[in-house]
């Protein structure tokens, strides 16, 4: 009985361990198949943090961006305290810097950055 219970404990941390990624619409960051992401920062109403999206040509509803954000394994949006701190994000996930924009708009600013899938995949 107990090498079964541990066991199913040694499955279970296992699992979740190898389990444990960062997710947009449902995909794996590191498993996106595509050359270039954007990703999209608005400042959050009420916070000095971002809402970060990241658009990779998936499809996704109208009027929702909720999707497009980052999650963590639990489902969760990941917050970013800046542009900046998003792209070392990217960055440690094995994305490089191309170009920037910025739209600003009477009522919000986005800022939008360009990103390339980097040759070596992750970084450390």
């Amino acid at each position: 009985m107990k090498n079964k219970i541990f066991l199913a404990a040694l499955i279970f941390t296992v699992t979740g361990i190898t389990g444990y990624s960062q997710t947009v619409n449902g995909v794996p960051i590191s498993e996106i198949d595509v050359e270039y992401v954007e990703i999209v920062g608005n400042f959050r109403l009420f916070s000095n943090k971002f809402t970060i999206t990241i658009d990779f040509g998936q499809e996704t509803k109208l009027f929702s961006d909720r999707e497009a954000q980052i999650r963590d394994e639990y489902g969760q949006a990941l917050n970013f305290n800046s542009m900046v701190d998003a792209l070392n994000f990217m960055s440690k996930n094995g994305y490089d810097f191309v170009d920037v924009y910025v739209v600003n708009n009477d009522d919000f600013t986005a800022h939008h950055y360009l990103l390339r899938k980097g040759k070596n995949l992750p970084r450390p």
